[in-house]
């Protein structure tokens, strides 16, 4: 053999290709396949944190987009509750409205039952005593004018008129007038009137002196 292969021998033995690719050449070493190239990593970062910041703005917009929806439909809500409660209490107030009415005008339709029955009554008391079944019958028909009356006084009827007070044109109604000093007052009732709770539903027939 000769001495360049000799174990031992005077000169360096030779390095392989692997060997010599490994040394230093001021070269930038070529990229591989599958290696990412230099900087992708902050650009991909960059992008992912812009997409992330996207996202947010989108998510807040679309939140506050519909916070303003809900307030909308919120403030319509209010609305249409406070509408219908003024219509509640309008619609209760109309229907109150009517009913006493109704009932005014029903109590009007009575009084003239009750003016009979303080003609009966006058006369009845005006006659002289008579028999037991007559003296019955009058106090019957006085009882029942008494219960009548005491009934309409509760729900709120009031008579008006008297003789000798001062004469009121707003509940006495003047048929008849007689000269006399002072001021002019009621001489003598001719018909009773009737105040149904506060207001004048017929005023007194009178007659009036002074």
């Amino acid at each position: 053999m000769s001495a360049g292969f000799e174990d031992g021998g005077g000169g360096p033995a030779p390095r392989s290709s692997e060997a010599r690719s490994d040394a230093p050449t001021g070269e930038t070493p070529a990229t591989r396949p599958g290696d990412a190239a230099p900087g992708a990593d902050d650009d991909a970062g960059t992008a992912t944190a812009g997409a992330i910041d996207g996202v947010s703005f989108a998510a807040v917009d679309e939140r506050s987009e519909l916070e303003r929806e809900r307030d909308e439909y919120l403030d319509a809500l209010r609305r249409v509750q406070a509408d219908f409660e003024n219509y509640r209490k309008r619609v209760d107030r109309q229907f109150e409205e009517l009913a006493a009415r109704g009932v005014a005008t029903l109590v009007g339709r009575i009084l003239p039952v009750l003016d009979t029955l303080d003609l009966a009554e006058d006369h009845l008391l005006a006659e002289p005593p008579g028999s037991g079944a007559v003296a019955a019958e009058t106090k019957a028909l006085v009882q029942a004018r008494a219960l009548l009356l005491d009934t309409l006084e509760k729900e709120g009827l009031e008579r008006v008129g008297a003789a000798g007070e001062p004469f009121d044109p707003t509940v006495h109604d003047a048929v008849a007038h007689a000269e006399a000093q002072g001021g002019p007052t009621v001489d003598e009732v001719l018909r009773s009137g009737y105040r149904w709770r506060g207001q004048v539903l017929r005023p007194a027939m009178v007659k009036v002196r002074g």
